[in-house]
Protein backbone atom coordinates (compact mmCIF):
# COMPACT_ATOMS: atom_id res chain seq x y z
CA UNK A 1 0.00 0.00 0.00
CA UNK A 2 1.11 3.83 -0.28
CA UNK A 3 0.78 5.36 3.25
CA UNK A 4 0.23 9.21 2.18
CA UNK A 5 0.68 11.90 4.59
CA UNK A 6 -0.59 15.40 4.12
CA UNK A 7 1.59 18.67 5.10
CA UNK A 8 -0.26 21.56 5.36
CA UNK A 9 2.14 25.23 4.18
CA UNK A 10 1.81 28.45 3.51
CA UNK A 11 -2.38 29.66 3.52
CA UNK A 12 -3.84 26.57 1.75
CA UNK A 13 -1.29 24.45 0.40
CA UNK A 14 -0.66 20.92 0.50
CA UNK A 15 2.37 18.81 0.17
CA UNK A 16 1.84 14.88 0.42
CA UNK A 17 4.54 12.76 1.35
CA UNK A 18 3.81 9.03 -0.32
CA UNK A 19 5.32 5.82 1.27
CA UNK A 20 5.74 2.77 -0.44
CA UNK A 21 5.50 0.31 2.87
CA UNK A 22 7.33 -3.00 1.01
CA UNK A 23 10.49 -1.12 -0.26
CA UNK A 24 10.54 1.73 1.96
CA UNK A 25 10.83 4.38 -0.82
CA UNK A 26 8.87 7.78 -0.41
CA UNK A 27 8.27 10.74 -2.79
CA UNK A 28 6.98 14.38 -1.73
CA UNK A 29 4.36 16.12 -4.30
CA UNK A 30 4.84 19.31 -4.67
CA UNK A 31 6.83 20.59 -2.10
CA UNK A 32 6.64 24.28 -1.43
CA UNK A 33 9.01 24.20 1.47
CA UNK A 34 11.28 21.99 2.22
CA UNK A 35 11.48 22.41 6.52
CA UNK A 36 7.85 20.78 6.80
CA UNK A 37 8.95 17.94 4.68
CA UNK A 38 12.29 17.13 6.43
CA UNK A 39 10.53 17.54 10.13
CA UNK A 40 7.87 14.37 9.06
CA UNK A 41 10.63 12.31 7.28
CA UNK A 42 12.66 12.78 10.53
CA UNK A 43 9.64 11.77 12.97
CA UNK A 44 8.93 8.51 10.64
CA UNK A 45 12.34 7.64 10.12
CA UNK A 46 12.21 7.67 6.10
CA UNK A 47 14.72 8.61 3.23
CA UNK A 48 13.14 10.81 0.45
CA UNK A 49 13.72 9.38 -2.90
CA UNK A 50 12.09 11.48 -5.09
CA UNK A 51 9.95 14.93 -5.62
CA UNK A 52 7.21 14.69 -7.92
CA UNK A 53 6.09 18.26 -9.21
CA UNK A 54 3.14 18.89 -11.45
CA UNK A 55 3.66 21.97 -12.35
CA UNK A 56 6.25 24.74 -12.61
CA UNK A 57 4.78 27.51 -9.80
CA UNK A 58 6.44 28.68 -6.85
CA UNK A 59 4.10 27.33 -4.32
CA UNK A 60 5.01 23.96 -5.70
CA UNK A 61 8.82 23.80 -6.45
CA UNK A 62 9.73 26.07 -3.78
CA UNK A 63 11.07 23.35 -1.73
CA UNK A 64 12.62 21.74 -4.58
CA UNK A 65 16.68 22.21 -4.41
CA UNK A 66 16.88 22.51 -0.57
CA UNK A 67 15.03 18.88 -0.35
CA UNK A 68 17.33 17.84 -3.27
CA UNK A 69 20.41 19.18 -1.34
CA UNK A 70 19.65 17.50 1.57
CA UNK A 71 18.57 14.21 0.72
CA UNK A 72 19.83 13.52 -2.71
CA UNK A 73 16.62 13.26 -4.03
CA UNK A 74 15.60 12.65 -7.50
CA UNK A 75 13.18 15.23 -9.27
CA UNK A 76 10.40 13.92 -11.57
CA UNK A 77 8.66 16.74 -13.50
CA UNK A 78 7.25 17.13 -17.19
CA UNK A 79 10.61 17.17 -19.50
CA UNK A 80 8.47 20.53 -21.81
CA UNK A 81 8.85 22.22 -17.91
CA UNK A 82 12.87 21.15 -17.81
CA UNK A 83 13.92 25.08 -17.99
CA UNK A 84 10.88 26.04 -15.45
CA UNK A 85 11.62 23.47 -12.91
CA UNK A 86 14.25 23.73 -10.73
CA UNK A 87 16.38 20.44 -10.33
CA UNK A 88 15.03 18.05 -12.65
CA UNK A 89 16.84 14.75 -12.94
CA UNK A 90 13.87 13.03 -14.69
CA UNK A 91 11.65 14.31 -17.22
CA UNK A 92 8.64 12.42 -18.00
CA UNK A 93 5.71 12.87 -20.37
CA UNK A 94 2.20 11.80 -20.77
CA UNK A 95 1.31 8.08 -20.55
CA UNK A 96 5.40 6.89 -19.41
CA UNK A 97 4.97 5.26 -16.28
CA UNK A 98 7.52 5.40 -12.58
CA UNK A 99 7.83 3.17 -10.26
CA UNK A 100 7.76 4.27 -5.91
CA UNK A 101 8.76 1.20 -5.21
CA UNK A 102 6.55 -1.66 -6.17
CA UNK A 103 3.73 0.78 -7.48
CA UNK A 104 3.35 1.86 -10.98
CA UNK A 105 2.58 5.53 -11.24
CA UNK A 106 1.37 6.54 -14.68
CA UNK A 107 1.89 10.37 -15.65
CA UNK A 108 -0.93 11.87 -17.62
CA UNK A 109 -0.52 15.73 -19.08
CA UNK A 110 -3.01 17.67 -17.99
CA UNK A 111 -2.70 21.00 -20.00
CA UNK A 112 -4.60 23.85 -18.88
CA UNK A 113 -4.11 25.55 -15.83
CA UNK A 114 0.23 25.35 -17.05
CA UNK A 115 1.07 24.17 -20.52
CA UNK A 116 3.38 21.58 -19.09
CA UNK A 117 0.77 20.63 -15.89
CA UNK A 118 0.78 16.68 -15.77
CA UNK A 119 -0.83 14.22 -12.47
CA UNK A 120 0.53 11.36 -10.79
CA UNK A 121 -1.82 8.50 -11.08
CA UNK A 122 -1.49 5.12 -9.09
CA UNK A 123 -4.14 2.83 -10.24
CA UNK A 124 -3.04 -0.23 -8.08
CA UNK A 125 -3.73 2.26 -4.97
CA UNK A 126 -6.55 4.47 -6.18
CA UNK A 127 -4.60 7.43 -6.09
CA UNK A 128 -4.52 10.57 -8.12
CA UNK A 129 -2.54 13.53 -7.37
CA UNK A 130 -4.01 16.06 -9.33
CA UNK A 131 -1.64 19.24 -8.24
CA UNK A 132 -3.98 22.16 -9.82
CA UNK A 133 -5.83 20.84 -12.44
CA UNK A 134 -8.71 19.88 -10.29
CA UNK A 135 -10.00 20.84 -7.21
CA UNK A 136 -12.69 19.16 -5.10
CA UNK A 137 -15.77 21.30 -6.40
CA UNK A 138 -13.39 23.53 -8.69
CA UNK A 139 -10.58 23.59 -11.45
CA UNK A 140 -7.54 25.39 -11.58
CA UNK A 141 -7.62 28.59 -13.35
CA UNK A 142 -6.46 29.10 -16.81
CA UNK A 143 -3.34 30.35 -16.68
CA UNK A 144 -1.95 28.99 -19.84
CA UNK A 145 -3.97 27.02 -21.88
CA UNK A 146 -6.98 27.02 -23.29
CA UNK A 147 -11.14 26.31 -21.69
CA UNK A 148 -11.00 23.35 -24.60
CA UNK A 149 -7.37 22.17 -23.43
CA UNK A 150 -8.21 22.00 -19.65
CA UNK A 151 -11.87 20.61 -20.62
CA UNK A 152 -9.49 17.96 -22.86
CA UNK A 153 -7.57 17.09 -19.19
CA UNK A 154 -10.64 16.97 -17.04
CA UNK A 155 -12.28 13.68 -19.51
CA UNK A 156 -9.09 12.27 -18.84
CA UNK A 157 -9.85 12.44 -15.08
CA UNK A 158 -13.22 12.22 -15.26
CA UNK A 159 -12.87 9.02 -16.88
CA UNK A 160 -10.72 7.60 -13.99
CA UNK A 161 -12.40 4.79 -11.37
CA UNK A 162 -15.22 6.28 -9.48
CA UNK A 163 -13.40 5.09 -5.94
CA UNK A 164 -10.09 6.78 -7.30
CA UNK A 165 -9.09 9.51 -4.25
CA UNK A 166 -7.90 13.10 -5.59
CA UNK A 167 -5.06 14.45 -3.68
CA UNK A 168 -5.19 17.64 -5.05
CA UNK A 169 -2.47 20.49 -3.67
CA UNK A 170 -4.74 23.44 -2.18
CA UNK A 171 -7.44 23.56 0.24
CA UNK A 172 -10.46 25.65 -2.20
CA UNK A 173 -13.03 23.04 -1.28
CA UNK A 174 -15.62 25.64 1.07
CA UNK A 175 -15.42 28.92 -1.50
CA UNK A 176 -15.36 26.87 -4.48
CA UNK A 177 -18.45 25.15 -2.42
CA UNK A 178 -20.44 28.76 -2.21
CA UNK A 179 -19.78 29.21 -5.99
CA UNK A 180 -20.55 25.61 -7.08
CA UNK A 181 -23.96 26.34 -5.07
CA UNK A 182 -24.72 29.02 -7.19
CA UNK A 183 -24.80 27.07 -9.98
CA UNK A 184 -27.18 24.08 -8.77
CA UNK A 185 -28.66 24.86 -5.62
CA UNK A 186 -30.93 22.03 -5.91
CA UNK A 187 -28.37 19.01 -5.72
CA UNK A 188 -28.40 16.97 -2.80
CA UNK A 189 -25.12 15.40 -2.91
CA UNK A 190 -23.57 19.19 -3.36
CA UNK A 191 -25.39 20.47 -0.51
CA UNK A 192 -24.71 17.45 1.62
CA UNK A 193 -20.59 17.35 0.56
CA UNK A 194 -21.12 20.96 2.05
CA UNK A 195 -22.17 20.63 5.24
CA UNK A 196 -19.17 18.06 5.79
CA UNK A 197 -16.73 19.79 4.32
CA UNK A 198 -17.81 23.13 6.87
CA UNK A 199 -17.52 20.53 9.67
CA UNK A 200 -13.98 19.13 8.84
CA UNK A 201 -12.84 22.58 8.22
CA UNK A 202 -14.10 24.27 11.66
CA UNK A 203 -12.07 21.31 13.16
CA UNK A 204 -9.27 22.66 10.45
CA UNK A 205 -8.87 19.28 8.90
CA UNK A 206 -8.38 18.98 5.40
CA UNK A 207 -11.48 18.79 3.11
CA UNK A 208 -9.21 15.77 1.08
CA UNK A 209 -8.89 13.88 -0.27
CA UNK A 210 -12.21 13.48 -2.13
CA UNK A 211 -12.72 11.20 -4.88
CA UNK A 212 -13.88 11.17 -8.66
CA UNK A 213 -17.58 9.63 -8.00
CA UNK A 214 -17.96 12.49 -5.89
CA UNK A 215 -16.58 14.87 -7.43
CA UNK A 216 -18.78 13.95 -10.85
CA UNK A 217 -21.68 14.56 -8.45
CA UNK A 218 -21.24 17.48 -6.98
CA UNK A 219 -18.36 19.42 -9.40
CA UNK A 220 -19.51 21.94 -11.82
CA UNK A 221 -17.19 22.03 -13.74
CA UNK A 222 -17.23 18.37 -14.74
CA UNK A 223 -21.23 18.53 -14.53
CA UNK A 224 -21.65 20.19 -18.13
CA UNK A 225 -24.64 17.89 -18.65
CA UNK A 226 -26.75 19.43 -15.44
CA UNK A 227 -29.96 21.15 -16.27
CA UNK A 228 -29.78 23.20 -13.27
CA UNK A 229 -26.56 24.30 -14.35
CA UNK A 230 -27.42 25.05 -17.99
CA UNK A 231 -30.56 26.99 -16.61
CA UNK A 232 -28.12 28.59 -14.29
CA UNK A 233 -25.84 29.94 -16.92
CA UNK A 234 -28.37 30.69 -19.49
CA UNK A 235 -26.88 29.54 -22.12
CA UNK A 236 -28.93 27.66 -25.18
CA UNK A 237 -30.12 24.07 -24.40
CA UNK A 238 -27.62 22.61 -27.30
CA UNK A 239 -24.40 24.51 -26.24
CA UNK A 240 -21.44 22.35 -26.50
CA UNK A 241 -19.89 20.89 -23.57
CA UNK A 242 -16.89 23.03 -24.02
CA UNK A 243 -18.76 26.23 -24.56
CA UNK A 244 -20.09 25.41 -20.61
CA UNK A 245 -17.03 24.63 -19.34
CA UNK A 246 -15.89 28.06 -20.50
CA UNK A 247 -18.71 30.09 -18.82
CA UNK A 248 -18.42 28.18 -15.68
CA UNK A 249 -14.70 29.09 -15.58
CA UNK A 250 -15.13 33.30 -16.96
CA UNK A 251 -18.22 32.94 -13.58
CA UNK A 252 -15.86 31.31 -11.03
CA UNK A 253 -13.23 33.46 -12.04
CA UNK A 254 -14.86 36.57 -10.85
CA UNK A 255 -17.24 35.26 -8.19
CA UNK A 256 -16.24 35.98 -4.90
Amino acid sequence: MLDIITIPVLSDNYIYLLHESVTGETAVVDPAQAAPVMRILAKKGWRLDYIFNTHHHADHVGGNLQLKQQTGCKIIAAESDRQRIPGIDIGVNDGEQILLGERKIAILATPGHTSGHIVYYCAESQVLCCGDTLFSLGCGRLFEGSAEQMWQSLQKLKALPPATRLYCAHEYTQANGRFALTLEADNPTLMQRIAEVNALRKLNLPSLPSNIGLELATNPFLREHSPSIRKSLAIPEDASATRVFAEIRRLKDHFH
